[in-house]
């Protein structure tokens, strides 16, 4: 099998898991505490080894290897880099989402590299770590992709500043998976010599949570808390039983490098570790109550010059973000120009304590677009919000609207949000995280007398913000639109007086920084905003009708009798993309091939399962292969069936042949599911359900021969 390179961005998650003080103990004790470090092992005053973060989200790794079809005999854990934002309470439900980012070509017989990220929220809502893994996929480079960035640790060229000398146990593998990494490699000899090492090995994150433990022991005892990054590369195999050393040089006070050594061969087991930790004075700041925060975060708000914009600005700089106040300082209708209103914005920012620059760009043209960016990235360093909130008003009938009245419009709210958000879009791609904010408008949604150009402009933004948010999922970008009701400059004459005083921005400002922040869990919504009162507003696609076979054209006659039915909303769906809106379409003309195709698995027991291989085998994909599969169905429908498959043929008997090339197990209930596609193969494998014996290579052969 190769790569699937599909699964670049493609969504993991969310994976759900809840733990105990239990959990947290046994992995302790599975990566070698005991006595001398009760905190780890004792309920009473338990803390967590910060290493648990990777052992509590190998769910998500087994995902991982599943979407990239890597081969499954070649996979080694590459990498491992994890970044801590809280302390890891001993128990609760954490939440872990994120994607394969990048798929690197090491070269034909190099291997190759798949990377992911994902993020984990505890259930007390606190963002825990986020995990960045790299697997090695020996068996599966040479498919023409790039072939990576490498990041060097230059160890200082002197003796350790300390040394941390540990004995893992001959069976200290069995302890450690337990905790959820339950792969073959480590405990079945068969399994590890086919993959070309003479016994089981050690889990490399269970050295992983020696080094760790190791660390927190020398630079920061007793506060695992204060962990901010733990970043490895698995160099070489250890087996269990084997001595080890961590060497750590501290580089920096909050900063250390480290390795851990085999100490019977010297080789280096882990490599390139960096370790980061944080005074107590920040771990006691990071434990106070902070709500939503933007602290490191760099925001651009067009049209920030008063109103809406200027609100958002203010509450986003309180909160930590480093802004950028761009105003053109324009007239209602968008004329003129001054730097007074962007100015005024950021003095009040920088006087409240925060930080912010101005920009006087224009939104209208490409020029101005890319120079409000540029400013974010000159006086910040990078771009992770954009808040698209710059607007004029040319309200005529559509009768008197002349060319230049709709270009304006159109220019300012819809060319406008294209010209900052392509050049800011890059930015955050660059950095693998952004929050883009659209401001559309009940005119646009629902219509308004004498605003053609302004209504058609902010339609035209949700249809932007539908295509963005699919280009931005990979990358961690969430996109997301507000129709805000609020009185401001353009709606002062609009509104009656008594409405308008209650329209103040600042009730707007709570959901358009909610969509701008790092809670923010949605992307590709619109939401109504206005004097506290808050809701979404979806695009939604009704049942329909089907009129005719879809070979005939149908009448309009036929048209005005199923319009009933037609114009009904009653189960009415909402879809991702265009893609999914067509499959109901598609699905009305073929319901007998769909319900043939379900009633074909629907019937299925193991008995007939082995009675349809024959139909089941593609004869075209057997040129060259001899194999002998064994299946062994554990449960009340199972038993014994091998299955030859030589010069082109196919051949099923009942019983155990006396040679099989390769051995399947499973129990009767999975393999059903197996093979009517309601488990992967790789899932099962990786979750302990499907055991294979003899040829793993072959076993792979088994989706390729045949299609029920």
């Amino acid at each position: 099998m190769a790569l699937n390179l599909d699964a670049v961005g493609k969504k993991i998650g969310p994976i759900r898991r809840d733990y105990t003080w239990k959990d947290v103990v046994l992995y302790s004790l599975g990566v070698g505490a005991g006595f001398d470090e009760l905190e780890y092992c004792y309920e009473g005053s338990l803390k967590v080894i910060p290493s648990f973060s990777i052992a509590s989200v190998f769910d998500f790794l087994a995902q991982v290897g599943i979407s990239s079809d890597a081969d499954l005999s070649g996979i080694l854990h590459g990498e491992q880099d994890i970044i801590f934002h809280n302390p890891i309470p001993t128990e609760g439900t954490i939440t872990t989402e994120g994607a394969i980012t990048h798929m690197y070509d090491k070269g034909q017989g190099k291997g190759a590299l798949v990377v992911a990220e994902a993020e984990t929220f505890h259930s007390n809502g606190k963002k825990l770590f986020t995990n960045i893994f790299t697997i090695f996929c020996r068996k599966d480079g040479g498919f023409g992709g790039e072939p990576g960035p490498s990041e060097s640790v230059e160890i200082p060229d002197r003796a350790p500043d300390f040394e941390e000398h540990a004995s893992p146990a001959p069976d200290q593998p069995l302890i450690y998976r337990l905790s959820g990494d339950i792969f073959a490699l480590h405990v079945d000899p068969d399994f590890a010599r086919a993959s070309g090492f003479e016994k089981p090995i050690m889990h490399g994150l269970c050295t992983h949570g020696y080094a760790c433990r190791a660390v927190i022991k020398h630079l920061f005892p007793g506060e695992p808390e204060r962990m901010s990054r733990f970043r490895v590369r698995f160099s070489k195999v250890l087996y269990p039983g084997v001595p080890i050393t961590t060497q750590i040089w501290k580089v920096e006070e909050g900063k250390a490098f480290f390795r851990t050594v085999n100490d019977q061969t010297r080789d280096v087991i882990i490599d390139r570790g960096i370790v980061e930790w944080i005074s107590r004075a920040e771990l006691e700041a990071r434990s106070k109550p902070k709500g939503i925060r933007f602290d490191g975060r760099v925001a651009i708000v067009t049209g920030a010059g008063a109103g809406l914009g200027k609100a958002y600005a203010l509450e986003l700089a309180k909160r930590g973000a480093k802004v950028v106040v761009n105003d053109l300082g324009g007239s209602r209708d968008g004329r003129g120009g001054s730097t007074m209103a962007a100015d005024a914005v950021v003095e009040e920012i920088k006087k409240a304590g925060g930080e912010a620059v101005a920009d006087y760009n224009s939104v209208a043209t490409p020029e101005g677009g890319e120079g409000i960016v540029q400013t974010a990235i000159k006086a910040f360093g990078r771009c992770d919000i954009l808040i698209n909130n710059a607007g004029i008003l040319r309200d005529k009938t559509l009768a008197k609207m002349e060319p230049e009245t709709w270009n304006a419009v159109m220019d300012v709210h819809l060319k406008g949000a294209y010209n900052v958000t392509r050049p800011a879009f890059e930015k955050m791609r660059e950095g693998r995280y952004g929050r883009i904010i659209f401001t559309t408008s009940a005119a646009g949604l629902y219509g308004n007398f004498g605003q053609a150009n302004y209504s058609a402009a902010k339609m035209g933004l949700i249809g932007f913000m539908n295509t963005v948010k699919l280009e931005g999922e990979r990358h961690n970008i969430k996109v997301n639109t507000v129709a805000p009701i609020a009185g401001t400059r353009l709606t002062e004459d609009i509104l009656p007086p008594e409405i308008f005083s209650k329209l103040k921005p600042e009730f707007v400002a709570p959901m358009v920084l909610f969509l701008a922040s790092e809670q923010c869990p949605v992307t590709g919504r619109i939401y109504n905003a206005g004097m506290g009162y808050f809701n979404r507003i979806a695009i939604v696609t009704g049942d329909g009708a089907v009129l005719g076979d879809g070979g005939e054209i149908t009448t309009p006659e036929a048209v005005a009798a199923a319009m009933g039915k037609i114009k009904s909303l009653d189960g009415a769906k909402e879809f991702g993309s265009a893609t999914e809106a067509f499959g109901p379409m598609l699905e009305a003309f073929n319901p007998k091939e769909q319900a043939k195709a379900e009633g074909a698995t629907q019937d299925l027991s193991v008995k007939r399962i082995f009675e349809r291989i024959p139909d089941a085998f593609q004869a075209d994909k057997a040129a060259g292969v001899s194999v002998v599969f064994q299946f062994e169905i554990s449960g009340p429908t199972g038993g014994s069936w091998n299955v030859t498959v030589k010069d082109g043929t196919c051949n099923v008997a009942e019983g155990k042949h006396q040679s099989p090339t390769t051995t399947i197990k499973m129990k009767d209930e999975d393999f059903v599911k197996l093979i009517k596609g309601e488990l992967k193969a790789m899932a099962a494998y990786t979750g302990g359900k499907l055991k294979i014996e003899g040829d793993l290579m072959k076993s792979q052969l088994v989706e390729k021969l045949f299609k029920f």
